[in-house]
């Protein structure tokens, strides 16, 4: 199959699997409304779907990296979908918390081995690894407006039929699985691939710099639309406004990163976007006037989604032995921790002012900044690695390539 082909069909999966991590929290006003939830019944709902969708991550990654598993592309994308078109069915609150559980582990399960199919399927290329990741941010995005569809014209009895991406991104997985097969049976052996070592210490770094990314992504996420009501004047519409500029910023932002990666090296690209990001978001706290404001929304989204694709795979290259388990921890574990700070810029919001409580996120950004600067590009294979111990090294490598980085330090 061809790469472009098979990246087309990826992406639109990843936004199939992904709508159902929007689709959650989408969910929350009707379930308030039609069981008379308290908030704090709702965002348990949400809770249960993110921590399970982010903490089993990287214990998928795991599993993955011992043993390659397909397979799990299009089950997992069955299993997300119909958890959630099961939650809006009967009364039980525990069976509600069960279902978004099932739907949280089922996304969990999608990530992990699909970042390592689309690495295979794009050959390398990060602008086809911008694309895919592309997939995954509208498929959240349009959540909402699959809900409001769906939902909002017939109430939660007809959340079934949100299963309908699930089916939809299944099947499109098949021909780009069937591919990958082929590829993989026409590849060398796994003891031709070049051996590249485990560079742990830059991994920790980087997993790092993405908590530090996800913490602004999150605090912002969850005040940015409060934040301009307050500071605009301009009520609900306004709030509404900054959220599609801070959602369409991502998606250029994704996109953006994979292009710039191909003229300039990965580390580099990040270390640019996130100083970016530090004035970007400075701007959003300090500037007055409601058009700078939405600029800076629009700069801060971009700067943070720039290196979103590029992490995922500097992760891997620097963990070449536990391609799955590096991209659980990037793409889920990390997140999660992320998020635990917006309770607190919410305590210190109530506190102080919301504009006072996002003064710290400044720093966030400038954080990664200062992690990637200890970062250099990795080394890469010729060749991505098709199936999982392709390319570990061997102890003896591992010595070597720990005595030569002692030597340069």
């Amino acid at each position: 199959m061809a790469k472009n082909k098979a990246i087309t069909l990826l992406s639109i999966g990843h936004a199939c699997v992904d709508v159902y991590q929007g689709a959650v929290a989408a969910l929350v006003p009707y379930f308030v409304a039609e069981r008379a939830y308290t908030y704090a019944a709702a965002s348990g709902i949400v809770l249960a779907a993110s921590l399970l969708s982010s903490v089993a991550q990287p214990l998928f990654g795991l599993a993955t990296d011992r043993r390659a598993m397909p397979w799990l592309l299009p089950v997992s994308t069955l299993v997300g979908g119909l958890g959630i078109a099961l939650s809006g069915l009967g009364d039980s609150y525990a069976l509600t918390l069960l279902f978004a559980g099932i739907g949280g582990v089922g996304v969990a399960a999608y990530h992990p081995e699909s970042a390592r199919v689309a690495r295979v399927a794009s050959g390398g290329s990060h602008t086809a690894m911008g694309w895919f990741s592309l997939g995954g941010n509208l498929g959240f995005a349009l959540a909402p407006v699959l809900v409001a569809v769906v939902v909002g014209a017939g109430g939660l009895g007809l959340t079934p039929l949100l299963v309908v991406p699930a089916l939809v991104g299944s099947l499109l997985t098949l021909p780009v699985l069937r591919g990958l097969e082929r590829l993989t049976s026409a590849a060398p052996e796994a003891g031709t691939t070049p051996v590249v070592p485990d560079d742990v210490a830059s991994f920790v770094k980087l997993a790092l710099a993405v908590v530090c990314r996800s913490v602004v992504f999150i605090g912002l996420s969850t005040f940015i639309a409060f934040y301009m009501r307050q500071r605009t004047g301009g009520g609900a519409a306004a709030g509404t406004a900054a959220l599609v500029v801070l959602y369409l910023g991502g998606a250029v932002g994704t996109v953006l990163g994979g292009a710039l990666a191909e003229r300039w090296d990965r580390v580099t690209v990040v270390r640019r976007s996130y100083l970016l990001t530090v004035g970007a978001v400075a701007g959003l706290v300090f500037l007055p006037g409601s058009s700078a404001l939405y600029v800076c929304i629009a700069l801060t989204s971009a700067g943070l989604y720039v290196p979103f694709s590029l992490q995922v795979t500097l992760a891997q290259d620097y963990l070449p032995s536990r391609v799955g388990t590096a991209s659980g921890i990037t793409l889920g574990l990390t997140v999660s921790v992320g998020g635990l700070f917006s309770p607190l810029i919410g305590r210190l919001a109530d506190a102080t002012s919301l504009q006072t409580a996002l003064m710290p996120l400044i720093a966030m950004p400038a954080l990664s900044w200062l992690l990637f600067l200890t970062l250099t590009e990795p080394a890469r294979p010729d060749a991505p690695r098709l199936m999982p111990g392709a390319g570990r090294a061997t102890p003896a490598v591992r010595r070597r390539a720990r005595h030569d980085r002692s030597e340069r330090l």
